[in-house]
């Protein structure tokens, strides 16, 4: 395939360069007074490099896409739709709703502020990039981060088959219904945690904040630390290794918690049958 190469242009038209086929864009900008959308619609085999997008809906519906050192703007709305094979490196993605119904991607070093971002992905993996964002992620599945820096709320509806690792999430109602998920070495802070999750497992955790992970199935907590956190794990099915005092824990459903040191037990449920061992082995 021939590779077409564009450097320092401009293009602000309707659909500039819709079903593009193996072109190097460097140092271009989409912008200007046209205010056209979706420059490369239905395009493949794209690379850019040091590109600044200011207009709407840019990669919609794209295969083996590139990116790399740009900038997408406030105004970038919904940057990329549809699209797979993707790659994004150290990149600016300030537009709402960025990523939606895409697969195999992989995004590194980026700054990502974008409410409403990953929607419905599958196959994602996430490294040393921070996150400001709302229903980050919500109903995806089969992810993969290490090292990024989250803050928002609502993260992690919904999602299945994840795996995160050395990530610090500052993010209220995280992991709510998420199934078969691993965070593991993380801080996660935040009202309301995990509440109806199944399957999920925090290793070596600190998890910080009230009322978390209640109403829970198959859930497991492996040697993590537990802060400010109060009326833990109410109607869950749990196992658990805490190595922190806890404030309260109330209605356990079933299993084991283990607790150096709890300051009250609440247990006005009838039904609550989870054991509490505090202090010993």
């Amino acid at each position: 395939m021939e590779t077409k190469k564009i450097v320092g242009e401009k293009f602000d038209m309707e659909r500039a360069l819709y079903a593009s086929n193996g072109v190097v864009l460097e140092d271009c900008s989409f912008d200007g007074p046209a205010d056209g959308e979706s420059a490369l619609k239905e395009s493949s085999a794209i690379r850019v490099c040091g590109c600044f997008f200011n207009l709407r809906y840019p990669f919609w519906h794209d295969r083996a896409l590139k990116i790399a050192d740009s900038e997408m703007t406030e105004l970038c709305r919904a940057a990329l739709w549809y699209s797979s094979d993707i790659v994004i490196a150290n990149t600016k993605m300030h537009g709402i709703k960025a990523l939606r119904e895409c697969s195999h991607v992989q995004i590194s070093g980026c700054d990502i502020v974008s409410p409403e971002f990953g929607w419905s992905v599958q196959d994602v993996g996430m490294r040393d990039s921070t996150v400001e964002s709302e229903y980050f992620m919500m109903r995806s599945a089969k992810l993969r981060f290490q090292d990024v820096r989250m803050k928002g709320k609502y993260s992690f509806q919904y999602i299945e088959d994840a795996v995160f690792e050395n990530c610090t999430f500052d993010t209220k109602d995280a992991f709510w219904h998420a199934k078969n998920v691993v965070v593991r070495d993380c801080v996660v802070k935040g009202e309301y945690l995990a509440w109806y999750c199944e399957n999920v497992t925090f290793e070596r955790c600190k998890i910080i904040g009230t009322q978390p992970l209640c109403y829970c199935k198959g859930l497991k907590l492996i040697d993590c630390e537990m802060i400010d956190t109060d009326l833990c794990f109410e109607k869950s099915e749990v196992e658990a290794v805490i190595t922190t005092p806890v404030m309260s824990i109330k209605n356990p459903a079933l299993g084991r918690i283990r607790v150096p040191e709890v300051g009250e037990i609440i247990r006005d449920d009838e039904h609550s049958r989870g054991e509490i061992v505090v202090g010993g082995a």
